[in-house]
């Protein structure tokens, strides 16, 4: 005898990714978002964090901060593309070894944006040494 099926799964806004679990939740079961919990210096909690060295665990903070800089930029009227670029250079000079991604997307279908005019996030992907970091932000519509 099959128990009783999920209705709900929650997911903090850090699941967002293209395709994957997100594509395949949307289809069977309500999404309820839940914040990113972080650390006091805006790294987001994550087991991921326990395979970074202490000098990396120094490092790691500069992700939130390059996204936090790109929503404020692209809120300020920048184009989204150059505050992408600005973003992953700011990653590269903090030390991190690659930067997968640096996105400005719309919140709701992650479609890279051309322009801000509506609710979007800034998601991002590096890595520090052998620890794929990920992380995002939301960047709330210019009224």
């Amino acid at each position: 005898m099959a128990g009783p099926e999920p209705d709900t799964i929650a997911v903090a806004p850090a699941a967002h990714s293209r395709g994957g679990l997100a594509d395949f939740v949307r289809r069977t079961l309500r999404i309820e978002g839940v914040p990113i919990v972080r650390e006091a210096d805006g790294l987001a909690l994550s087991s991921r964090n326990a395979y970074l060295t202490p000098a990396e665990r120094g490092v790691a903070p500069a992700l939130n901060r390059a996204l936090v800089a790109a929503a404020a930029s692209v809120r300020s009227g920048a184009d989204p593309r150059a505050a992408e670029r600005e973003a992953a250079a700011s990653l590269f000079a903090a030390g991190f070894a690659k930067v997968d991604y640096v996105e400005i997307c719309d919140a709701a279908t992650l479609e890279p944006i051309t322009r801000l005019g509506w609710p979007a996030r800034v998601l991002g992907a590096a890595w520090l040494g052998a620890t794929r970091l990920i992380d995002n932000i939301a960047v709330p519509a210019r009224r």
